[in-house]
């Protein structure tokens, strides 16, 4: 009965979907989680858009303190706008307005900041693998990742390796990429390399901490 109310609960709500490159994007602008929470929840919405501030509130749970230094810090930033416009009834209302994100987005992409399609296809193998979508701090830890030099195979075997004990969360993958980077392991074939010496010389130092159980 608890489940069932539960799906029903999630079933009613709204779902948020977000490009990958938005995410890189919003991360190389330096902008804060609750900043690019709203961000996302506003792209999700329509353009030129009322300014519900009570609606907001309730919808992302946020303190009034909260989403006003988060309206400020994307108004500085130059990614929201807020004007007055007159309704159908001569009616001042407060409009919110998000379009020139995508004036930034497309500059980024253009100037070759943003994540290409290959990244891109990195993050649906990680969905795929793990079943769900990935959180923007999964996000922020994937591409930290390829940013300090690890190539994207490299990344995928170390994800193959933990699916295959049975653990989909980056802390236990970071961990894989950290033990691979003090043997000198570079890529997918110096692992497969480290591995067959291993059990050639039946010495199981190769893994240095128990992956399955580590958490």
């Amino acid at each position: 009965m608890i489940k069932k109310k539960l799906l029903e609960l999630v079933n009613n709500k709204n779902h948020f979907t977000i490009d990958a490159c938005v995410l890189k994007c919003a991360r190389q602008m330096k902008l804060d989680t609750n900043s690019l929470i709203l961000l996302i929840y506003l792209l999700n919405g329509k353009d030129n858009e009322i300014f519900d501030y009570k609606k907001i509130l309730a919808d992302l749970g946020f303190t009034e303190k909260e989403l006003l230094n988060s309206i400020s810090t994307l108004k500085e930033k130059k990614i929201l706008s807020i004007s007055m416009e007159k309704n159908s009834d001569g009616i001042l209302e407060e409009r919110i307005n998000v379009s020139s994100f995508y004036e930034i987005l497309i500059s980024k992409i253009l100037d070759g900041d943003v994540s290409s399609n290959d990244d891109n296809e990195l993050y649906d193998v990680f969905e795929r693998e793990f079943g769900r979508t990935l959180s923007p701090m999964e996000y922020d830890i994937i591409n930290n990742w390829l940013e300090s030099g690890i190539s994207k195979d490299l990344i995928i075997c170390a994800l193959k390796e933990a699916v295959f004990n049975g653990v989909n969360n980056l802390r236990y993958i970071d961990k894989i990429l950290l033990e691979w980077n003090k043997k000198g392991i570079k890529l997918p074939s110096d692992v497969d390399k480290k591995r067959k010496k291993t059990e050639d010389d039946q010495d199981s130092s190769y893994y240095e901490y128990d992956w399955l159980n580590e958490n």
